[in-house]
């Protein structure tokens, strides 16, 4: 397993873990958020292993990895779902307001999060032994590693 990878399947570990942590509070938008972005960094993680790039946008990380899951009969159809519907989660707990907007139910949550889980274990099931990404709220990617410069701030700490 590549070096970026393996921080980004850190990171998804991190983002689920805190997806079930925020699912305690009355703040299901919020762990919805962060199962969106479990999804988001595993998906981000197989693309570089297979195709040594890093995605820029969210809608670029659906269609890579789109079509190199057509590939690998392994990842259920679910997760091209997911990836898109977890977005619209996040959409909507990032920009939704007003008496309209659609809440997110502490039941989308639990869906969201149990299919972030799933999706994390098929992913890995997945890649190449090697470098086992550390697990938990310490699991931190090294950023520079990923082409994203120098993290500064209170998230800079660890990368000096």
């Amino acid at each position: 397993m590549k070096p970026e990878t393996a921080d980004c399947l850190a990171k998804a570990m991190e983002c689920l873990d805190g997806a079930k942590r925020i699912m305690t509070l009355p703040l299901p938008q919020v762990a919805a958020r962060e199962a969106y972005l479990a999804a988001y960094h595993v998906a981000e993680g197989y693309i570089f292993e297979q195709t040594g790039r890093i995605v820029k946008t969210h809608r670029g990380l659906r269609t890579a990895f789109s079509r190199l899951a057509r590939n690998e009969p392994r990842i259920a159809p679910e997760y091209l779902t997911f990836l898109a519907t977890a977005y619209e989660l996040k959409s909507i707990a990032d920009y939704s307001v007003g008496p309209t907007a659609r809440p997110i139910t502490a039941d989308d949550t639990t869906r969201a999060i149990e299919t972030a889980e799933r999706f994390i274990d098929t992913i890995t099931q997945l890649l190449p032994p090697g470098l086992t990404p550390p697990r938990g709220p310490k699991a931190q990617p090294d950023l520079r590693r990923l082409g994203l410069g120098v993290v500064s701030g209170d998230l800079a700490r660890g990368y000096e």
